[in-house]
């Protein structure tokens, strides 16, 4: 009798092998320094096997495409459907792993699609905001990201991205105040990769919905964030925690 497992789809075909990237990353991470001075903190943080969940902030379209280079391992991630429709586009996004989502519903077909990327030990990219912010801060969190974390069990990797909110082509979000744009700190693009955990059952005493699993989440994304981008999960305090550099 064939056994689940045996009966599932292999999520890894069609898609970027291990060997294709790992011939690729380092010429891509090479050209990143150059252009946008990419700057790698924690990348040891990345459980090297297992289903996890990489879950970061959002300033810049490119995001997933950097924090990707940056992580020592393949991500997948979930795109919005209308992009995954764009021909050449759409094919590229799903060579790399990307798979559509409907961002104006709550998408099933997507979440189980997610549950069995990290079922078959595949990193999953998540960014909760839902959408890339134009304030250049967190201001709200979206509960799918908590849910998939209660139901998977994964690791989560908090990470925290900043620099690209100076990038060009952003598409409308480019479109704001540059004088508003908070400073990072540093030159180019940083990318901190934080120390992973697993989502409590409980929290605060009470059962660990996906909402508050989320919230559990950006906070601890917020936590490696300057302060000025921290927005919902602003202190007092300014600054970032240090993360030892690495070669990723």
């Amino acid at each position: 009798m064939t056994s689940r497992d045996e009966q599932r789809t292999d999520l890894r075909k069609g898609t970027m092998s291990m060997l294709t990237f790992r011939i690729l990353r380092p010429t891509l991470y090479g050209l990143c320094k150059i252009l946008v001075r990419l700057d790698v903190r924690g990348a040891g943080n990345v459980p090297r096997r297992d289903g996890c969940i990489i879950v970061s902030n959002h300033l810049h379209n490119l995001d997933p495409i950097l924090i990707s280079i940056a992580c020592p391992r393949p991500l997948h991630y979930m795109a919005k459907i209308e992009l995954m429709r764009v021909p050449v586009i759409g094919g590229i996004l799903k060579w790399v792993g990307a798979f559509p989502i409907n961002r104006g519903k709550m998408d099933r077909p997507a979440i189980k699609r997610a549950q069995a990327t990290l079922q078959q030990d595949i990193a999953l990219g998540m960014f909760p905001e839902g959408t890339r912010s134009t304030a250049m801060k967190i201001e709200r969190v979206l509960p799918g990201a908590g849910l998939l974390a209660l139901r998977g069990g994964v690791k989560i990797v908090p990470t925290a991205i900043t620099g690209t909110e100076r990038l060009p082509f952003n598409g409308i979000k480019q479109q704001r105040d540059r004088a508003s744009i908070p400073d990072p700190g540093h030159k180019g693009v940083r990318v901190v990769f934080g120390d992973p955990f697993v989502i409590p059952g409980e929290i605060d005493g009470k059962r660990t919905g996906a909402a508050n699993a989320t919230d559990y989440m950006m906070q601890r994304v917020a936590a490696l964030l300057p302060d000025e981008y921290r927005g919902i999960y602003r202190t007092e305090q300014s600054g970032v925690i240090e993360v030892e550099d690495d070669i990723p």
